[in-house]
């Protein structure tokens, strides 16, 4: 062997002495010596090195052997300006090879090897034999403008039988990807396929995306620095760079400064398994070591290099965003100023009149000869002032059953020096509050009856609750979302968000920025709802003041507790909602449903405390059920996706849900749950189906409850037949199916009652409906779903449909957030026709 050594060194110094200079001949030397030194220990007795010129586009039909070390040999030319991509492909003949062939590629900067058969491991160490590959060589960038560069492949094998091969180096076209401009290739997972791309001057952002009109065999595309080496194989793609598995659709937006060298390389590696996609494992290996026939797994792609946006479109973006939501504090400001010109036109008139002798009966004084006045007053006057002096004592009357003493007393006392309990104006006639709110046909008057400042501070517990549990609900998802999108940025895999990857334009460190934008219109809307409310509040507590009668005896009670609470709570979706896009997926969707649940349920508490003010839950009670939906919730989206148990229990739970408040809206909660509630049911069964046929004694009250058992056993029904996998949206289904049953239910008595709805709130629900039809038909187009893998989410992907910056579901925050904020428009105003109306002429429903 050492006589070998020294004559392979003599034949490498007298073939390259001309073209290499002696240190280059003797590392050559230094690298043969040690590769045959292992061989003596590895490969055994290595007897011959056989050496060939090797060139492009040729096929080397060969044998190698125990004994014998094949070196091919080429050269290409590299320049600074020009890159070349080289690509080798190996195909073995030989079936039943006990030992491998090893293939060793030397390059000036690099080294590649490779066995063949090569052995892909999948899922539970199935193992998958592949004997024809094909690899493309890395291209270090050059510093010389021009320079020949040489690489040799070595082929060994420790098998003593001779084993054929086939080998053939090439030269790849379009190894440089063009911007704008597609090409097709073809890869399995034995033939990665990788090229390069160099970022045109003036170009900061570009978007690589991958296509294919296969679903399957599943394959992962990857953005990799230019260094040595590439990472192209399904077991160690996700080593470097950003990657993303695809099944039809690919795309992964760079960034120059991701990139000091100013280029990339776009991989693209078919998998050996189709479960990171979502497809079947058809193959079960009966035995450990058992090699398993994948079958063809080629796949044809298509890549294309688009220009990202530029940052006129950002700011472009950013601008129509705030102009929409700025715009509807101009309409609101100018609706007010409106109504402000009109109110006071209305008080100059009544001014004019209350000083007009002729049309109301003016006392007239003079001074006597006493120096004192004498009061002058007509027949006419004192009879037309009658009612005024009536109304004036039936406020008199008015504040004392209340409680109300004078506007002094009432804005000077401190509300937090009282309790509800203390100020229950029926504690005196406690046995008869069965009578007054089971009266067949009820008034505002009977259900408001407890003193205003009692339940003012009651409603206004929901605001302060809200807030508190903003506070402490928003702070831990910022820390987490920003832990998720740092993740991201590091591990560079993009399959832990769920992206519109077609239209994610970065910013900084957010990977979707767009997304997050559109959220604005959530938290200003929300300001301006809170604006409004103030507003409203503060005109009202100066009514207050001045004893103003409608204030006090008239219109629906004014607690605006709850406003507050609805605008604190659109304000925190709208922040919730952008820190769930931040990085989209189904660990963090209920940060984008919590307050959606919250939202619901304050409505559906405000509608039902217009009529019913005395008796509507606490805060606590209220707050306390929301959580149990979020809990329900968290374990839906955690255990329920085909979790039958699971879906039994949340459907009896439903039911029996559905039944109490059922029970607790029919009697006006005056009934009690203990041990007597069978016995009480029997009775009233026996005494009202069997011995007297008679129908119910709240008929509303009654239809609206059927109405709401169907809706709620169906949805339940659904859900247990059905086990929907987005547990989160069933939920908010059900919530949303709720109110708008009971709003519409809502609208149509009051017109029954003989009530009307005033312009402005007219207009609102149309408007509001409008915007909601058009807002649900861009929330169902569905972008992405992590229902579903993230390969087979991003088949779901679009392009961007609104100035080229936001998508179908930008379009959805936007409508949802003023559809939103209509729907609260409705609700403060829809009753504003009963302010100058009776109390007690106001029917409860």
């Amino acid at each position: 062997m050492l006589r070998d050594k020294m004559l392979l060194g003599g034949h490498w110094k007298s073939r390259y002495k001309n073209t290499f200079g002696p240190d280059a001949g003797v590392l050559l030397w230094l690298c043969v010596v040690a590769l045959l030194a292992c061989g003596n220990g590895a490969l055994g007795e290595t007897k011959y090195v056989i050496q060939k010129e090797g060139e492009f586009d040729v096929i080397y039909n060969d044998t190698v052997t125990s004994e014998n070390l094949t070196i091919y040999t080429f050269n290409h030319t590299v320049s600074r300006t020009k890159t070349e991509g080289v690509r080798v492909s190996v195909d073995v003949l030989s079936q039943n090879l006990k030992s491998p062939i090893l293939f060793v590629v030397r390059q000036k900067q690099a080294v590649l090897s490779f066995q063949v058969p090569l052995i892909l491991r999948g899922l539970y160490q199935r193992k998958y034999p592949y004997n024809h590959l094909g690899r493309t060589l890395c291209q270090p960038p050059t510093r010389a403008a021009s320079e020949t560069q040489f690489f040799f492949i070595d082929v060994s094998t420790l098998s003593s039988q001779g084993t054929n091969y086939q080998l053939r180096v090439s030269r790849v076209e379009s190894f440089i990807l063009q911007t704008e401009t597609k090409f097709s290739f073809t890869a399995s997972p034995s033939q990665p396929q990788y090229f390069k791309y160099v970022f045109p001057e003036g170009v900061d952002t570009v978007i690589v995306k991958v296509s294919s009109e296969m679903n399957f065999p599943c394959s992962v595309m990857s953005i990799q620095d230019i260094q040595c080496p590439v990472y192209d194989l399904d077991n160690n793609v996700a080593f470097i760079g950003m990657y993303q598995t695809m099944t039809k659709k690919g795309a992964i937006t760079v960034q120059r400064k991701d990139f000091p060298s100013n280029s990339f390389y776009v991989v693209v590696v078919v998998k050996t398994e189709d479960e990171a996609c979502g497809g079947p494992l058809r193959f079960y290996p009966l035995r450990p070591d058992e090699l398993i026939d994948a079958g063809n797994r080629s796949k044809t792609l298509d890549v294309v290099v688009s220009l990202a946006i530029k940052s006129e479109v950002y700011m472009l973006g950013m601008l129509l965003c705030l102009g929409i939501f700025l715009s509807f504090y101009l309409v609101t400001l100018l609706v007010a100023c409106v109504a402000n010109k009109r109110a006071r036109r209305r008080e100059l008139f009544e001014n004019i009149d209350d000083t007009s002798p002729a049309e109301t009966g003016k006392v007239t004084a003079s001074p006597n000869e006493y120096g004192s006045l004498d009061s002058t007053v007509s027949s006419e006057a004192v009879t037309e002032s009658a009612p005024s002096l009536d109304s004036a004592a039936s406020a008199d009357n008015y504040m004392e059953r209340t409680g109300w003493k004078g506007a002094g007393r009432s804005r000077q006392e401190s509300l937090s020096s009282i309790e509800e309990d203390d100020y229950d104006t029926l504690d005196d006639i406690n046995s008869d509050k069965n009578i007054v709110r089971t009266k067949k046909y009820l008034c505002v008057s009977d259900l408001s009856r407890k003193d205003k400042r009692v339940l003012s501070k009651k409603y206004q517990i929901y605001f302060w609750n809200i807030a508190t549990i903003a506070v402490f609900y928003a702070l831990p998802v910022i820390q987490l979302v920003i832990t998720y999108q740092t993740v991201v940025n590091v591990t560079g895999n993009q399959d832990i968000c769920y992206y519109n990857f077609m239209c994610a334009h970065p910013l900084g460190a957010l990977s979707a920025f767009n997304n997050i934008l559109s959220n604005l219109g959530y938290v200003m809307l929300g300001l301006l709802f809170l604006l409004i409310v103030l507003k409203r509040d503060i005109v009202h507590n100066r009514a207050l003041a001045c004893n103003e009668v409608n204030a006090l005896e008239c219109g629906i009670p004014k607690h605006f507790g709850l406003f507050y609470a609805m605008g604190t709570a659109l304000m925190m979706e709208g922040l919730l909602s952008a820190c769930y896009h931040v990085c989209p997926n189904y660990t963090n969707f209920q940060f984008d449903t919590s307050f959606m649940y919250m939202i619901a349920g304050l409505c559906m508490l405000k509608l039902y405390q217009k009529r019913h003010p005395d008796i509507n839950a606490s805060a606590y009670t209220a707050y306390a059920c929301l959580a149990a939906v979020i809990f329900f919730s968290v374990l839906g989206v955690v255990f329920g996706r085909g979790n039958t148990v699971f879906w039994i229990v949340f459907s009896i739970i439903h039911i029996l849900a559905t039944l109490l408040l059922s029970t607790q809206l029919y009697y006006m909660g005056r009934w009690r749950l203990d041990s007597g509630i069978v016995r009480r049911m029997v009775y009233v069964v026996y005494t009202d189906c069997i011995r007297q046929c008679t129908g119910p004694t709240y008929i509303d009250r009654m239809v609206l409850l059927v109405m709401g058992n169907i809706v709620n056993w169906s949805l339940a029904a659904y859900g247990l037949i059905e086990r929907p996998n987005d547990f989160a949206s069933y939920l908010l289904a059900i919530a949303i199916c709720n109110l708008l049953l009971y709003f519409a239910f809502y609208i149509i008595m009051k017109l029954r009652s003989g009530e009307r709805i005033q312009c402005l709130a007219l207009v609102c629900i149309l408007f509001t409906a409008v915007v909601w039809g058009f807002a649900l038909y861009f929330f169902f187009q569905g972008l992405s779903t992590w229902q579903k893998t993230p390969a087979e989410s991003r088949e779901h992907n679009r392009d961007c449909i609104l100035l080229s910056f936001f998508d179908d579901h930008d379009i959805w925050h936007f409508l949802s957030s003023i559809a939103m904020f209509g729907s609260f428009l409705v609700l403060l105003t829809m009753d504003d026709d009963l302010d100058t109306v009776q109390r007690d002429k106001i029917y409860v429903f």
